[in-house]
């Protein structure tokens, strides 16, 4: 069996809700029965205020629906890999927003970055993404009080503002920069960012780890030093987080020793900022 590819016939104008293109989507429950060639042809996508075949947007090829590809510009391909438990998701170029939306399972590798809301109130599978991510990865939609609550994000590149917003679980691993506020709200999980992080880190943090190579430039006024420790769990993380890439290995923390911030105290307070302490 060969992977089933979906190849762009043109570049798009609107639009296009992939949701339904997942191995779940495909296979049905339970799995008794895939669909067809001619049944997934025929899949109805919606795009703007209207509902286009698979087969107008897409040529179909290859019958493996345990490995999808997309290929193509996918920037206004959006939902891809939403709601997925198991199977592989290749994103050859660039993927839209929305990207395993509630994502429960299974791996989703992107070639060239992603939109907004990327692993949006995940829960469980990988993410892979090379390149860059948009705004609230790891968050909660617009209205929710929940985000990311398990599963693995690696993107290569930058990141957005509000990563990690409301985040309850999980880990997000990024090799860039990351905006403004990054994991706002947030109650659990850890967050480790190799580049510089934008203004307001940790801000109205409650629970969680967000790991840096440096201090930003601007914390809340809420969060206060707690000076340098050894921390027993970084010997368990730290392995953890190196298998992830070159780009993360570079990330030490010399006889487990960090130094802490602590915060929001303005909202709870338990949530921690490490910092390697180097001699």
């Amino acid at each position: 069996m060969s992977a089933l590819t979906f190849s762009l016939k043109a570049k798009l104008t609107q639009r296009v809700d992939c949701s339904a293109l997942t191995l779940d989507g495909l296979t049905g429950w339970p799995r008794a029965r895939g669909k067809t060639g001619a049944e997934i042809q025929r899949i109805a996508l919606p795009v703007g205020n209207a509902n286009i075949a698979v087969a107008e947007i897409f040529k179909v090829t290859g019958n493996d629906p345990a490995k999808i590809i997309f290929s193509g510009d996918g920037e206004k391909l959006d939902r891809i890999g939403a709601g997925m438990t198991d199977g592989e998701i290749v994103v050859e170029g660039c993927a839209g927003d929305y990207l395993g939306l509630k994502m429960k399972g299974g791996e989703i590798r992107v070639g060239d970055g992603a939109g907004i809301f990327v692993a949006c109130e995940m829960r469980g599978g990988t993410i892979a993404i090379k390149g860059d991510a948009g705004d609230f990865l790891g968050g909660g939609l617009p209205g929710e009080r929940r985000g990311m609550v398990g599963g693995t994000v690696i993107v290569t590149g930058n990141v957005g503002a509000r990563a990690g917003d409301q985040m309850r679980r999980g880990m997000i691993l990024v090799a860039g920069n990351a905006g403004g506020y990054l994991g706002s709200r947030m109650s659990g999980g850890t967050i480790v960012v190799m580049g510089e992080a934008g203004a307001n880190a940790g801000f109205a943090m409650k629970r969680g780890t967000i790991m840096l190579t440096k201090l930003p430039d601007e914390l809340p006024p809420t969060f206060n030093d707690c000076g340098v420790h050894p921390f027993g769990f970084l010997s368990l993380l730290m392995p953890v987080i190196h298998r992830h890439g070159k780009a993360f290995s570079n990330l030490r923390f010399p006889s487990n020793r960090a130094q802490r911030w602590m915060g929001d105290l303005a909202n709870v307070g338990r949530g921690e900022i490490l910092i390697p302490n180097y001699p």
